[in-house]
């Protein structure tokens, strides 16, 4: 059976200042979906809630009708997966060491792990192309590298929807193309639900189904890219001159940046 997530009135606050205000959003099985929008507007904040990493003010989040507030956290794991914004691990653990990492949700105390456990740390690794990298150190591994590593132990979990935060900061162009089109290929092949917090548009345009705009902690649009990245919606949310259209050379979708507009009225 698909998992299915909803978000309902989700509302929560630091201090009782708000960072998310009602914000109600189906999830929809296999689909890759963008949220974007400036600086403070609670894109991270709302990830964090997709796996209890924080718990709302007023609202719930639900897999399958079930409130996850409700669920433990072991649970949610077996069916959540996160790949967090920063991939830096300060040990000497070696990529298979990180990757079974992901099979901790499905083990008791003090078990080992199964042959079944091994076979789907095996898949992961080769899922992500670092299967020949099992014995490296992740210390001794670029960004780009490390990144593939984070990832295969996510789906070493097994889940049935991936959040992943700003999955190509501070990764060279080449790395940005490659984790993503991984990201793409797992959810056509694998139905896998994908929810990505992005800054980089033209990369949220080309890899995602739909796209989440945020603004002032609450959702301003949701749709296809081309529904949600129109120009007054790029001019009100981001300050910019900017226009969808598809790239004659490859023929993809993409989102064209002119520059900031000289003020938010024009």
């Amino acid at each position: 059976m698909e998992l299915r997530m909803r978000i309902e009135d989700l509302r929560f606050s630091y201090r009782d200042k708000p960072v998310l205000d009602g914000i109600t959003l189906d999830i929809i099985p296999g689909e890759v979906i963008g949220i974007i929008g400036p600086n403070g507007c609670g894109k991270t904040t709302l990830l964090k809630h997709l796996n209890r990493n924080l718990d709302p003010s007023v609202g719930r989040v639900l897999l399958n009708e079930e409130d996850i507030k409700d669920m433990h956290k072991s649970d949610i794991a077996k069916h959540v997966a996160s790949v967090p914004q920063s991939n830096e691990i300060h040990f000497s653990f070696t990529v298979r060491d990180i990757v079974t990492m992901g099979r901790m949700p499905f083990l008791g105390k003090f078990q080992g792990e199964s042959s079944d456990d091994v076979r789907k740390v095996d898949e992961a690794m080769l899922k992500t192309n670092i299967l020949g990298f099992a014995d490296r150190y992740i210390n001794t591994m670029s960004g780009g590298e490390r990144q593939r590593v984070i990832i295969a132990r996510a789906l070493a979990q097994t889940p049935e929807i991936m959040l992943l935060d700003e999955p190509t900061l501070h990764l060279d162009i080449s790395n940005q193309f490659d984790v993503l089109e991984l990201v793409r290929k797992l959810s056509d092949d694998d139905g896998l639900t994908v929810i990505i917090v992005s800054h980089d548009l033209p990369m949220v345009v080309r890899y995602c189904d739909r796209i989440v705009m945020l603004k002032d902690h609450k959702i301003f649009a949701v749709g296809t890219p081309e529904e949600v990245l129109t120009p007054a919606n790029m001019k009100e949310i981001f300050n910019v001159n900017a226009v969808f259209e598809k790239d004659a050379t490859t023929g993809q979708n993409t989102v064209r940046i002119f520059g900031s507009c000289n003020n938010r009225s024009a």
